[in-house]
C-alpha cells in the first residue's frame, strides 16, 4: 500500500487554523484591535464596510513596527511575548499565540502600513491568500495601518454562511463594547459606511459605560469595591428594579480580558436572590484583577473561557461583594440579629379603656324590593329633607347581565327569589374543565387524558399566524398612541431597529428616528395589546439579535416571530376563566396549533393509563 500521509502547503494549513480564530468579521476587530492595544495605542480607529465583507480598517498610534518584525508577524506562532511555556502563565497582554494575522492573510487581502516612532520612513505589505505580493518602504504615520478586504474571497463556503450585515454589525459592535469597557482610558472610534457609531474618548469605567449604552444607564449603577489577597473585584452592579429579561449588559473582565463565566453568574443572581422581579437578569460590569499565575487564559481559541486556580474561593468572595453593595445602598432590608424570629407586636400609645369600638347597626328585617315609608328624616343646617319611598327596582336589565354566564336568568316580569341560580350540567362543566396551574400551564381533560398546553407558546402561534395574516393581506392597521413615547438605544440596538423599521412599518408600528439612537412610537399594531411599547421592542430586539434564521432572506417573517415571542403572555401571568377559555379555542382555530413558531411543543397528553399506573 502506497504512503498515503503528507504535510499540508503552508497556504492549507493557515485557512484550517483560521477556521478555529477567524470566525466572522467580528473575529478579526477583535484580534486588530488587541494587537493595537498590546502595541501601547491610546487612539484607536475602526472603519468598517458592509459589515466587514467589503473592508475591515484599523488604525492605531502604537509602537509600530520595523520592517523585519512586519513581515515575521505574518508567520504561524510568531509572538513578541513568548519565549517558553512557563511565559503563557504570566503574560497580561491579549494577543500571544501568533495565529491572527496568518489567519487573516490566509483568508482576505491585506495590506498593512506601519512605521516606528524612531523612524522616517515605514514598510507597507501587501499579502493575499498567504502568498505575499509587495513589501517596500513607505511615508506613512506613525503605529499601525490595517486593511482587511474581501474576507473569505478564497473560502466561498465560509463566506456563504455569513449572517446578514445587521447581524454580523452586532457582532462587530459586542466586541468593540467589551474591548471598550476593558480599556476606558483608550480613545475608540467605530464607524460603519462612513457614519459614526461610536466617538468613545478616554475615560474612567462609569463614563465609558454609560458612553456605551446611554444615560438613562447612570442612574442604574451601584460601585463595587473589594480587595483580597487572592482577587481585586471591582465595577458595578444594576439595581433590581431596572432589570431586564434578556442578557446584554453583563460582563466580566479579568485582567482586562473579556471572559464568559457561568459559574460566576451564577453567584451574582444568588445575591440577588428575593429581590429580582420573575425571570429578570440584572446589569453588571465586573472586574477582576489577580496574579496571572492563579488563571489559564489558553484554554479556548477565543480565550472567552478561562479557568481559575482559586474558582470557589473567588466565588464566595464575589457573592459577598455584590451583596454589600446592595446593602450600602438599602437595596436588601437590614436585618436586626438580634430581634430575629422575635414576633413584634407595636404597643398602643394609649390604655385599652379608651379606645372606642365602632358598632355597626344592622336591621335583619330589611327587603330592597318592599315599599316602606321611611321613619327618618336627613336634617341639615338649612332645611329638613323627608326621604322618599322606596320603589321596586328596575329589573330591565337583568337579562343583559346574566348573559353568557351560562345561567338560568329569571324573566324581567319574574318575582326574584333567594334561590341561588343554577349553572346547567353542561356549561359547568365547560367553565371548570381548565384550569392555570403554576401560572405556566393550562390543564384541560380529554377523553384520552389530560391535555397540557403552555401557554406562553400557545399565545406566541396565535399572535404570530395574526401577524402573518397581516402580512400576506397588507391590512396594516396601526393604532396611534395618545401619548408617543420617546426612548433611547445603545448603538448596537440602534444600529439594527434602523435597519428593521420598514418591516416594523409593515406590521403597524409607526415609529421615527428622534436623534441620534433616539426613537418615537406613535403607532402600535392594532392587533396587539401593547399596552407597554417601548419594552416590547427592547424585547423583540432581544429576539431579533438571537435569531438563528437568515434575517436578510426571511426579515419579516423573523420580525413576526420575535414581535409575537415580545408580545405573549409572560410565563407567571394568572389568567382569568374566559381567558383560559379564549386561548385555548383560539389556539386550535390555528393552522399549527401543536408548535410555537420557533418549532418548541405547544401541548402534550398525558394517556389515562398513565394516571392509573402512578396509583397503583
Amino acid at each position: 500500500m502506497a504512503d498515503i500521509i503528507q504535510l499540508l502547503p503552508d497556504s492549507v494549513a493557515n485557512q484550517i487554523a483560521a477556521g478555529e480564530v477567524i470566525q466572522r468579521p467580528a473575529s478579526v476587530v477583535k484580534e486588530l484591535v488587541e494587537n493595537a492595544i498590546d502595541a501601547g495605542a491610546s487612539q484607536i480607529k475602526v472603519n468598517i464596510k458592509d459589515a466587514g465583507r467589503t473592508l475591515i480598517q484599523i488604525i492605531d498610534n502604537g509602537c509600530g513596527m520595523s520592517d523585519t518584525d512586519a513581515r515575521m508577524s505574518f508567520e504561524r506562532h510568531a509572538t513578541s511575548k513568548i519565549r517558553s511555556a512557563n511565559d503563557i502563565f504570566a503574560v497580561r497582554t491579549m494577543g500571544f499565540r501568533g495565529e491572527a494575522l496568518a489567519s487573516i492573510a490566509a483568508i482576505a487581502d491585506v495590506e498593512l502600513r506601519t512605521r516606528e516612532h524612531d523612524k522616517e520612513l515605514g514598510t507597507f505589505i501587501h499579502i493575499s491568500g498567504s502568498e505575499i505580493i509587495t513589501q517596500e518602504p513607505v511615508s506613512c504615520d506613525c503605529g499601525t495601518n490595517f486593511q482587511i478586504k474581501n474576507l473569505f474571497f478564497n473560502v466561498p463556503a465560509r463566506r456563504k454562511f455569513l449572517k446578514s450585515n445587521p447581524a454580523e454589525l452586532k457582532h462587530i459592535i459586542n466586541e468593540i463594547q467589551r474591548i471598550a469597557l476593558a480599556n476606558p482610558e483608550i480613545s475608540i472610534s467605530l464607524h460603519h459606511n462612513g457614519s459614526a457609531i461610536y466617538e468613545l474618548t478616554g475615560s474612567n469605567k462609569r463614563v465609558r459605560i454609560v458612553s456605551l449604552f446611554g444615560k438613562q444607564i447612570n442612574q442604574n449603577l451601584i460601585p463595587i469595591d473589594t480587595g483580597t489577597t487572592l482577587a481585586k473585584i471591582s465595577g458595578f452592579i444594576g439595581q433590581p428594579k431596572y432589570s431586564r429579561k434578556t442578557f446584554g449588559e453583563q460582563f466580566f473582565f479579568v485582567n482586562k480580558r473579556f471572559m464568559k463565566h457561568p459559574f460566576f453568574h451564577k453567584a451574582i443572581m444568588q445575591a440577588y436572590e428575593k429581590i429580582l422581579p420573575p425571570d429578570s437578569i440584572p446589569s453588571y460590569f465586573i472586574y477582576f484583577d489577580l496574579d496571572p499565575a492563579d488563571i489559564d487564559v489558553n484554554i479556548h481559541p477565543t480565550k472567552t473561557e478561562i479557568k481559575f486556580e482559586n474558582e470557589s474561593m473567588i466565588w464566595q468572595i464575589l457573592q459577598a461583594s455584590v451583596r454589600e453593595a446592595l446593602g450600602k445602598f438599602n437595596i436588601v432590608p437590614s436585618i436586626d440579629f438580634d430581634q430575629a424570629g422575635s414576633v413584634d407586636i407595636p404597643m398602643p400609645l394609649h390604655s385599652f379603656d379608651e379606645v372606642n369600638v365602632p358598632e355597626i347597626k344592622i336591621d335583619p328585617t330589611y327587603n330592597p324590593f318592599e315599599t316602606k315609608t321611611p321613619t327618618k328624616s336627613y336634617s341639615g343646617t338649612t332645611s329638613n329633607f323627608s326621604q322618599k319611598p322606596f320603589e321596586r327596582a328596575d329589573t330591565s336589565n337583568w337579562q343583559s347581565l346574566y348573559k353568557g354566564l351560562g345561567k338560568d336568568f329569571p324573566e324581567p316580569d319574574e318575582q326574584p327569589t333567594d334561590e341561588p341560580v343554577q349553572f346547567k350540567i353542561e356549561e359547568q362543566q365547560t367553565a371548570k374543565s381548565s384550569v392555570q396551574f403554576k401560572n405556566k400551564y393550562i390543564l384541560t381533560p380529554v377523553k384520552s387524558g389530560l391535555m397540557v398546553i403552555d401557554q406562553k407558546r400557545a399565545h406566541e402561534r396565535i399572535l404570530y399566524e395574526r401577524l402573518m395574516a397581516v402580512l400576506e393581506n397588507h391590512e396594516v392597521a396601526s393604532q396611534q398612541q395618545l401619548f408617543p413615547e420617546t426612548f433611547e438605544l445603545n448603538a448596537a440596538d440602534a444600529t439594527i431597529l434602523t435597519s428593521i423599521l420598514t418591516d416594523l412599518r409593515a406590521l403597524g408600528f409607526d415609529i421615527r428616528e428622534f436623534g441620534k439612537n433616539t426613537f418615537i412610537i406613535n403607532g402600535t399594531p392594532g392587533v396587539l395589546n401593547t399596552s407597554g411599547p417601548v419594552e416590547i421592542i427592547e424585547s423583540l430586539l432581544e429576539e431579533y439579535k438571537n435569531s438563528p434564521v437568515n434575517l436578510q432572506e426571511k426579515a419579516r417573517e423573523t420580525v413576526a416571530i420575535s414581535l409575537a415571542q415580545a408580545s405573549a403572555i409572560p410565563y407567571g401571568h394568572m389568567l382569568k376563566p374566559s381567558e383560559i377559555n379564549e386561548l385555548i379555542d383560539n389556539l386550535f382555530a390555528c393552522q399549527t396549533p401543536n408548535f410555537s413558531p420557533k418549532g418548541k411543543k405547544i401541548l402534550s397528553i398525558m394517556p389515562l393509563d398513565d394516571f392509573e399506573k402512578l396509583l397503583k
